[in-house]
């Protein structure tokens, strides 16, 4: 098993560009195996990427925005994604309150999707707690959006909303690309093992699947993001 970070949870530690290649070797020490962009902060792909080999760490994945996937910009994300080296590219949330909204975020991602097998990439649509909410037919945006694109389930979120990781993962495993492993105390994000979420049943789910990756993700990280992703690193080093 492999751990990643989602390098939003350490987005207090980034000023400008500069900090940011700093923090990825940060992160590199605190023993991560790869990371998860949540922008690029002015850098190109390859610039990126070679920032990456040099401290050896692998790049699983991207969260951008939905419109980065339209039309008109879309070749460009998906080749962006391609020169980091990433098989997935997503985003970490888009319209889906209604059934109309679900299903037109789920075409935009499908239509890059379908694109982007013509390079090896792949598109996902990561959740919160309102995507599992029913919307039509006992469907859910999650139950809609992946009639288009893989999935990246958030399992604190998907905790919030009643689900139980130990059977939803394995049962969607052919829809998921990726899985953020995240604590939390009424919905408020915590460093692992210090919330509320169900972490074993994570584990049983993850297991189940036999994933390569888990990507740590913590929206509110205290005091610090890399203090409290270092007391994660630990928790999973422990735990996986």
């Amino acid at each position: 098993m492999k751990f990643a970070v989602q390098l939003y949870s350490v987005r207090d530690h980034v000023q400008n560009g500069e900090d940011f290649l700093d923090v990825l070797a940060k992160v590199k020490e605190i023993g991560f195996d790869g990371v998860e962009f949540a922008g690029y902060h002015g850098y190109s792909a390859e610039a990126l990427k070679a920032r990456c080999d040099e401290l050896g760490l692998e790049v699983v994945g991207s969260h951008v925005g939905i419109d980065d996937f339209k039309p008109d910009k879309m070749e460009a994300t998906l080749a962006f994604a391609k020169a980091l080296g990433s098989k997935y590219i997503g985003v970490g949330g888009a319209p889906h309150s209604t059934f109309e909204e679900a299903d037109n975020t789920g075409a935009v991602l499908g239509a890059a999707h379908v694109k982007g097998q013509e390079i090896g990439v792949s598109t996902y649509y990561h959740n919160h707690t309102e995507e599992f909410t029913p919307l039509k037919d006992g469907r859910n945006a999650m139950d809609i959006i992946s009639d288009y694109c893989l999935l990246e389930i958030d399992t604190y979120w998907s905790f919030c909303a009643g689900i139980d990781n130990a059977e939803y993962l394995p049962a969607h495993k052919d829809k998921i690309a990726l899985v953020h492993v995240k604590d939390g105390v009424n919905r408020k994000p915590t460093a692992l093992g210090e919330g509320e979420c169900d972490l074993a049943k994570v584990k049983e789910g993850v297991e189940a699947m036999g994933l390569d990756w888990i990507i740590l993700e913590n929206d509110d990280p205290v005091p610090t993001g890399l203090d409290d992703i270092t007391r994660s690193y630990k928790w999973l080093k422990e735990n996986f």
